[in-house]
């Protein structure tokens, strides 16, 4: 049975989905170094932000396959790591979205009304009205940096507010952004005319400190920043220096660079400056979505099940993947027999998808073939995690085409490498291999099958037949293509015994015989 370790106070109803069919261990407040010495065990491990799954973590994660993140952001994973190993990385991009929406329109409010300074000052028994008169949202102009989920959220609530929306995300195109009435503009734009600026984007090395002294200075004075997104997009010393030189009037921070915050913290005692100790995410409806969504996610990875939000794999939606799902097998099955097929080492792949399916996301497909080719020629486990990167270390290139035009079947999937080529298709969910070389063939790509391109002339059939009879090696189906070359045949038999090399080499020497290619899908993992 799978173990699966989850840290750091995973809810409670992502547990009990886990429960039902593995066994799981809680452990809340595990230390890092503890983290190191259990993690062998484990098959998979759900982490939130408090947990740091860095090299030293991985290298002693022998068993591992999957580590859930119970929310948005990754930066705690060290991601390119898990995806060398062929770990699978996932989050919930959709369980918090709402939570840390909402809190960063809190801070929004809280920070332009001087609501946590009142309250403090009521509870000190003082009336300090003229001392904490604030500003109004209305007709005010909010800066939005980063217009993913979140950020589209927090956009659309300010309308409601009567505010005028800008946004700065090089990745979203103008018909989104008028979708969402919300006008796109470069950073420096939107840092000039901003009257609040809030965060929404993740912590890469492009995004850290992408707010610094110099940007404040180009804000306006009165300008109001927030940040409900990571720690280390705005520089927190320069902020720190900015509120207490009043460059700019004040700012709510909910994440931090170090957590828990540290006492030196230059933050620490400003008063224009409020501050929530990770708060995003922290509701009860929150906290049980992200958990599970990721149990679920969990759950498909080690039952063998696609998985939606695997952050370190091509990202498609659940609904497409569904579709594509019985492709996949298909798909690594060629790889694995045009491989077998090519003599010289592969550095160029083309994959030719055709009918109704080239007009979905198709990535995946591409990566399985890849996870095919690999699968014989790497010791290490090849997955579709690390099948991409492994295949781009050994100077692999894969091209993809789409046609939505196809006469005989609803939908192919062709792969070719050097001069050889192989299609294949599904017969309901079933995969069946209906071309090798211009060959019509039928194939149902199961435990093993022989490929034998030879002279077409009679007696071929029983020659092949009675020398593997000689070696009580059973043919469960057979089939024989040809081409508009009337003197070449392929013959493709399914075998349901082991074959040595000496018995493939005697197949190989039969006089009509131009070779014979074992293709052993019964070695899959």
């Amino acid at each position: 049975m799978f173990k699966i370790l989850a840290a750091d106070g995973i809810a409670k109803e992502g547990i009990e989905l886990l429960e039902k069919d593995f066994e799981v261990d809680v452990r809340d407040k595990i230390s890092h170094e503890e983290l190191a010495e259990v993690i062998e065990n484990y098959d998979a491990l759900i982490v939130r932000s408090a947990s740091k799954v860095t090299a030293d973590i991985l290298d002693r994660a022998k068993k591992l396959k999957i580590i859930g993140r119970a929310g948005v952001g990754v930066d705690n994973i060290d991601v390119p790591g898990a995806t060398e190993r062929g770990i699978i990385v996932i989050n919930s991009p959709d369980g918090n979205t709402i939570a840390a929406t909402e809190h960063t329109f809190a801070m929004m409010l809280a920070v332009s009304r001087n609501i946590p300074q009142a309250n403090e000052s009521m509870h000190q028994k003082r009336w300090d009205r003229k001392k904490f008169v604030g500003v109004q949202l209305r007709e005010k102009t909010l800066g939005v940096v980063g217009l993913g989920r979140i950020g589209a959220g927090v956009a659309k609530r300010a309308q409601s507010f009567e505010m005028n929306v800008v946004a700065y995300d090089p990745f979203v195109s103008e018909e989104r952004a008028k979708d969402l009435g919300v006008r796109l503009c470069d950073l420096d734009e939107l840092i000039k005319i901003s009257d609040f600026i809030t965060v929404h984007m993740p912590l890469t090395n492009k995004t850290k400190d992408m707010i610094s002294m110099k940007q404040m200075k180009m804000m306006k004075s009165d300008v109001r920043l927030i940040n409900c997104a990571r720690g280390g997009i705005i520089n927190e010393n320069d902020l720190a220096d900015a509120l207490k030189e009043n460059i700019i009037a004040g700012a709510a921070i909910d994440v931090f660079t170090s957590e828990p915050l540290d006492e030196n913290s230059p933050f620490i005692g400003i008063p224009n400056l409020i501050l929530t100790p990770h708060l995003g995410a922290s509701t009860v409806e929150a906290q049980i979505g992200v958990s599970v969504d990721v149990a679920a996610g969990i759950k498909a990875a080690l039952t063998g099940n696609p998985v939606a939000n695997a952050v370190n794999m091509p990202h498609i939606p659940g609904h497409v993947l569904q579709k594509l799902a019985p492709y996949l097998e298909l798909s690594e099955r060629i790889g694995r027999i045009v491989t077998a097929l090519e003599k010289n080492p592969i550095s160029n792949l083309q994959v030719k998808v055709s009918g109704k399916i080239a007009d979905m996301d198709t990535s995946l497909i591409s990566t399985s073939v890849l996870k095919g080719v690999l699968s014989d020629a790497l010791d290490n486990h090849v997955n579709l995690v690390n099948a991409g990167l492994l295949a781009k270390d050994r100077g692999i290139k894969i091209s993809e085409i789409k046609s939505g035009v196809q006469q005989d079947f609803s939908n192919l999937i062709t792969v070719t490498a050097g001069e050889n080529c192989v299609t294949g298709t599904l017969f309901g969910n079933s995969g069946r291999i209906v071309s090798i070389n211009n060959f019509r063939v039928d194939v149902d790509p199961r435990a093993r099958i022989l490929i034998c391109p030879h002279i077409n002339q009679p007696g071929v059939i029983g020659l092949v037949g009675s020398m593997l009879a000689d070696f009580n090696i059973n043919i469960s189906g057979m089939q024989v293509g040809r081409t508009a070359v009337a003197d070449r045949s392929i013959m493709v038999l399914s075998i349901d015994n082991a074959m040595s090399p000496e018995v493939i080499e005697k197949v190989k020497n039969l006089d009509p015989i131009f070779d014979a290619i074992l293709v052993d899908f019964d070695d899959e993992e």
